[in-house]
């Protein structure tokens, strides 16, 4: 019996999986956050090792798990410099006496990737396609069937990030300030935010947002504001919403270009706190491209992540 780990790694918590050559999840385990560039090394290190102990320790009373593959699919690694970190990251995980497993590992059945690939590859059950991942920040990720990659997006809160949380929490927020001025239509963001963070004013926007300094996750969570807004029909809700659906047709549409055929029939697979909103915005976005690209098929996730790199360190013991 081959076993292999799928390791989901982000800002917020590790998930691993352990399978076996049957595709069969027989274990799975959860832990703290291991993005080593914004917690250290050691504290990664110790959250993947909780998550492989949690996912094979059902399974070690029957019987013994040799480890033959294994892909991380961390936050943030894409630079070779992050690879090799990570590598490093792998050799102290065989050396760790503690863990209840042997280890099998040859070169070729370690995988180390960004997030977005296991997303694609959990989202659609397989490694072609793309993802559109919309949650606090966004990104587009596609991979065709001769292994070519593109991705679009992904700078981050200042630079990029369009169609994200934030960024429609932000534009709701400028909305309201506007309409409030008088540069913009009357809108019910403004009294919207108001209630929501118990304002006397919508002018106390500014001690809450620069006074506070809250971070990105902190607005980006003021998104459903906008959403909520969008789907009770004001008219500056939704068109900060059709702004973020056009900027996401546009990623999506420029990874087709890039890397499939305008005819290519291939699935989107749609994750991310955003897509689960009220004014619909799933069904936009699906709408705007299909009509774009008649044989593409938008879709939620079949799987998660974590199922996702377990496939790709299956598939390393199969080639």
């Amino acid at each position: 019996m081959s076993y292999v780990l799928g390791i989901d790694g982000g800002g917020s918590k590790t998930v691993c999986i352990l399978m076996d050559d049957l595709h069969q999840i027989l274990g799975r385990g959860e832990a703290g956050p291991s993005n080593y560039q914004s917690i250290g090394i050691e504290t990664t290190l110790q959250s993947i090792q909780s998550a492989i102990h949690n996912a094979v320790e059902a399974e070690i009373i029957a019987n013994t798990v040799n480890i033959e593959a294994i892909c991380l699919g961390l936050a943030g690694v894409g630079r070779t410099a992050d690879i090799e970190v990570v590598k490093g990251l792998v050799q102290e995980l065989q050396n760790n006496k503690y863990l209840p497993i042997t280890w099998a590992l040859q070169p070729a059945n370690i995988v180390i990737c960004n997030d977005a690939l296991i997303a694609l590859v959990g989202g659609i059950g397989q490694p072609v396609g793309i993802v559109v991942a919309v949650g606090t920040g966004s990104i587009v990720f596609g991979r065709n069937h001769q292994g070519y990659t593109k991705r679009v997006g992904g700078w981050g809160y200042i630079l990029g990030d369009e169609g994200s949380a934030y960024k429609i929490a932000v534009a709701g927020m400028n909305a309201a300030l506007k309409s409030y001025d008088g540069r913009e239509m009357s809108t019910n963001l403004v009294e919207s935010f108001k209630q929501h963070l118990d304002l006397e004013s919508i002018e106390d926007l500014i001690e809450v947002i620069y006074r506070r300094e809250w971070g990105v996750k902190q607005i980006a969570a003021l998104a459903p504001i906008v959403d909520f807004a969008a789907a009770s029909g004001d008219i500056l809700a939704n068109m900060i919403i059709d702004d973020a659906v056009k900027e996401l047709v546009k990623a999506t549409s420029t990874v087709i270009d890039a890397i499939f055929s305008a005819d290519s029939v291939l699935e989107v697979v749609t994750t991310g706190s955003v897509w689960r909103s009220r004014c619909k915005m799933y069904e936009r976005f699906a709408a705007s491209l299909v009509n774009k690209f008649p044989n593409v098929n938008v879709i939620f996730p079949r799987y998660d992540p974590a199922y996702g790199a377990a496939l790709l360190a299956l598939q390393t013991t199969q080639n």
